[in-house]
């Protein structure tokens, strides 16, 4: 099968550049950037791509592709750092800017490029760099300048693409169309690749690695950890397979039973439902900051796991995971070493986890997948659309959502308040437009009146986006007669609440999550 590789520098919208290669029906694979490729099977790669980078070529001990790379006589197109990077590999020159050039910028034609036909001259593209390219390098011309700055070069004899903005992203126009034209027409790519093969790929993949022994799932109830569990039962006897739900007390209202019910229908042979709210709520006991709350909770539930699973398994087991993308570049944990943490996954950064995956004993069969492909896999696979359209909702559940010391009080403060908001969209036929839903707990209070008396209640922040992958995300645009009557809801049927905010952040600079 033709497919295109991409090299990570350690950005972190690398692997959205894969799938959007992938979008248009062509395969896309992402290595180290620093792999030899000359000990690659390069037999159906027809094109390269170097990501963009945290770092600067400047930086010390900088991200460097392997000499191999500019050596295979395919098409290469680099990708800001990695345009950056090619520049300087070709004798360029890169310079550090007094101010950064970041979000929208117009782009004008120096010169006609394979990689903008068909794409209007002015469209706008996305940047964000600190460092842009002087001087091209040697052989390359300059094909296309932004507002501001070189936006793009190539060199014609060798292929050789650079661009300055980042045509993955959805705030690019016509990005998806660069991309096209560098894989499909520059590189000659066929289009091969869809979701039904990614499911048989990864099913003898789920069979491999599990090799005979039991298979024991951590299952939220959540679309990952259930998409998961159906590929499971999919891919394996029901016998080998083992779903156990772990409630945490740090669930939504009802959850426990929704998560009962989805699980039944899936036709698992060995379903445990464990209440382990008191194991969870007792080290989180003063504990406020974000990273260690999160250890803590990622600890557990390996610590709950293998206390309930020697109740019921005395053998090896594999332990399988509904770990997407998304999480391990947050984690730092994307294919190369110079990726930057953002915030640790429960189920990435623990170190119970890590240890689990050096020894080879958990299957993550959506790793390189981003949330929206997770929903056309569970579909694919026979899963209901109650299931696979539910909102995310993060492993380590309300943990994140209060923010500060978690007890069992703003647990039940916080549910009320969720239960409420999505209750609210789902009757203003609002929840299908939104991507994710949900409440924050602040961990202050503010003055109000509740009747004739003085009051100090908790203030909560409701937030809502839109996003097709969770890389990027934009603030719904609620109706305000909505969020004043979704307000009011709120304050009136929670006493301990005196106070609604509407989180108006987007992503980027923003996490989706407030922890």
């Amino acid at each position: 099968m033709d497919k295109i590789i991409i090299l990570d520098f350690g950005s972190q919208t690398t692997q959205l550049i894969s799938r959007r290669v992938r979008d248009f029906g062509v395969y896309s694979e992402v290595l180290a950037c620093d792999t030899n490729l000359d000990e690659y099977d390069m037999g159906d790669v027809k094109g390269i791509i170097l990501s963009g980078s945290p770092y600067g070529v400047a930086d010390e001990d900088p991200p460097t592709p392997h000499e191999s790379v500019y050596k295979q006589n395919i098409p290469l197109l680099g990708i800001c750092y990695g345009f950056q990077r090619m520049s300087t590999d070709f004798n360029g020159q890169v310079k550090s800017l007094d101010k950064t050039e970041y979000g929208r910028s117009k782009v004008a034609y120096v010169e006609e490029c394979p990689l903008f036909t068909n794409i209007p001259e002015g469209f706008v593209s996305w940047m964000s760099h600190g460092d842009s390219v002087e001087k091209v390098g040697e052989g390359f011309s300059i094909c296309a300048k932004s507002e501001h700055h070189i936006a793009a070069a190539w060199d014609k004899s060798r292929q050789f693409f650079g661009i300055q903005f980042h045509p993955e992203v959805t705030h690019c126009e016509y990005g998806v169309n660069v991309l096209e034209n560098f894989a499909v027409e520059i590189c000659g790519a066929k289009r091969e690749w869809d979701m039904d093969q990614y499911f048989e790929m990864v099913k003898q993949r789920i069979i491999d690695q599990a090799d005979g022994k039991p298979v024991l799932l951590l299952i939220s109830g959540g679309v990952d950890s259930t998409v998961v569990g159906g590929l499971l039962l999919k891919a394996l006897p029901s016998d080998q397979v083992y779903l156990m739900y772990v409630d945490t007390g740090l669930m939504r209202k009802n959850e426990s039973a929704e998560v009962e019910r989805f699980l039944k229908s899936l036709g698992a042979k060995h379903l445990y439902m464990i209440d382990a709210e008191e194991r969870f709520l007792t080290p989180l006991k003063g504990v406020e900051e974000p990273e260690k709350k999160r250890h803590i909770i990622g600890d557990m539930f390996v610590t709950v796991q293998e206390q309930e699973i020697s109740k019921i398994l005395t053998c090896d087991y594999i332990l399988a995971q509904g770990t997407l993308y998304t999480d391990l570049i947050e984690s730092g944990k994307g294919v190369g070493k110079k990726a930057h943490l953002i915030k640790s996954h429960h189920n990435v950064k623990s170190p119970l986890i890590e240890a689990k995956r050096n020894e080879g004993k958990i299957i993550e069969p959506l790793d390189c997948l981003y949330k929206d492909e997770v929903r056309r896999l569970g579909s694919l696979i026979g899963l209901s659309d109650e299931i696979v359209h539910r909102h995310p909702f993060p492993g380590p559940g309300l943990g994140v959502r209060i923010i500060g010391e978690v007890t069992k009080e703003k647990c039940e403060i916080l549910r009320e308040a969720d239960f409420i908001f999505i209750d609210e969209l789902r009757k203003r036929n609002l929840y299908d437009k939104i991507w994710q839903a949900f409440c924050v707990l602040l961990p202050i209070r503010s003055v109000g009146v509740a009747g004739d008396a003085r009051n100090y209640g908790y203030v909560l922040a409701l937030r809502a986006i839109i996003s097709k992958d969770g890389m990027s995300a934009d603030v719904y645009p609620f109706e305000m007669q909505d969020l004043l009557e979704i307000s009011s809801l709120i304050t009136n049927s929670i006493r301990q609440i005196g106070r609604v905010v509407y989180d108006i952040s987007s992503k980027p600079p923003a996490t989706i999550e407030w922890e």
